[in-house]
């Protein structure tokens, strides 16, 4: 008789948060695969729990490894408990490769619903909520960030992103020339925690605040692009430029502004004025 596979949702913020549930599972299970055994350990400890089965660190360096001996676990009957730091596994955290594994393998695989930092930033962020994306982290250099969302600009979805702290300004600020500095977003901050702030407005207006310096856990959230607005031809935002140009605009200020203007990437507006130049 195989076992059970059991992903465990653990608090982001108060451990109060945590279900009558999660105590029951980490108490009894057979092997519990954390993250960070040491916030494990400071979880357990906060809610009074003794955990009487075997401790194993799952984390994105030896995931591989020891998918393969959780699944041999599994087969042989034993009951796992996946936890990460923080919020369900598998989201942005260890857990995928193992869950297909065990599926592959047969293995029943459940879960204890618990707070999620992706559905909590989004019900709070006062954007849409009927249809939506989770991106993830974002990519850490700023070329590969504008390429993102450049892929993304004409995404009508509201769009959810997690980013580090330290990265947080200059992400917003590629977030504004991709996406146009007045797209709506939110930015929540240490989500069910003592210092929990919701800071809400226009992209390029919130990299401004974010330059000062932002601590702790951020989820971004982002109106995804308004489909009533017709999407401005090559020509047309060429044509834009030239009028900010004849008015005295440097060239490089123009392409802002009617970047701006309309919400579209700077370098779409950059690429409509080089097509617009270039003989036929």
């Amino acid at each position: 008789m195989t076992g059970r596979l059991v992903l465990v949702g653990t608090p982001i913020g108060d451990f109060s948060d945590a279900s009558g549930r999660l105590r029951k599972v980490l108490a009894e299970v057979d092997v519990v695969a954390a993250e960070d055994t040491r916030r494990l350990k400071r979880l357990t400890s906060e809610l009074g729990i003794v955990v009487n089965g075997r401790v194993t660190s799952f984390f994105e360096g030896n995931e591989r490894q020891r998918t393969d001996e959780l699944v041999q676990a599994l087969v042989e009957g034993q009951t796992v408990a996946v936890v990460t730091d923080a919020g369900m596994p598998s989201v942005s955290d260890p857990g995928y490769r193992l869950v297909a594994a065990a599926i592959e393998a047969g293995i029943q695989v459940t879960a204890v619903p618990g707070p999620s930092a992706v559905l909590t930033a989004l019900a709070l962020s006062g954007l849409p909520v009927d249809r939506f994306t989770f991106e993830g982290f974002l990519p850490r250099k700023s070329g590969e960030r504008a390429k993102r969302f450049a892929e993304l600009a004409r995404e009508q979805r509201t769009m959810i992103f997690f980013e580090a702290p330290h990265r947080l300004a200059a992400s917003l600020k590629d977030m504004a020339d991709g996406f146009g500095a007045n797209r709506r977003t939110a930015v929540c901050r240490e989500l069910t925690k003592t210092y929990e702030e919701v800071k809400r407005g226009g992209a390029g207006e919130l990299a401004e605040w974010a330059a000062e310096g932002v601590r702790g856990e951020i989820t971004i959230v982002v109106a995804g692009a308004d489909p009533s607005e017709r999407e401005l031809e090559p020509a047309e935002l060429a044509a834009e430029v030239a009028a900010d140009e004849e008015a005295g605009t440097p060239r490089k200020q123009a392409i802002a502004d009617v970047a701006k203007r309309f919400g579209v990437p700077k370098r779409t507006v950059y690429d409509a004025v080089l097509a617009a130049r270039t003989p036929k």
